[in-house]
């Protein structure tokens, strides 16, 4: 049985890596992550361990346009 043609137009990929630093609200702003927390946090007071996990909006707009285009459907629900 032949496949039946797709309207509309093509589907755009997401940037995974995007997707996986970023989130979304639900009024629509973009939430980042902050940086090093990949590893030497041996030494590393409990404080600044807690501040590692809040999450940062993002101001600058020129970011906010490239996350939104990297990774498209970011906020959409399911």
């Amino acid at each position: 049985m032949p496949r039946k043609p797709r309207e509309g137009k093509y589907k755009m990929k997401t940037h995974k890596a995007t997707s996986k630093r970023f989130r979304t609200t639900g009024s629509g702003a973009i939430l980042r992550t902050k940086i090093g927390k990949g590893h030497l946090r041996r030494r590393t007071p409990a404080r600044t361990k807690l501040l590692f996990e809040r999450m940062l909006p993002v101001k600058s707009k020129g970011t906010q346009k490239k996350v939104r285009r990297l990774a498209p459907y970011l906020g959409k629900k399911k």
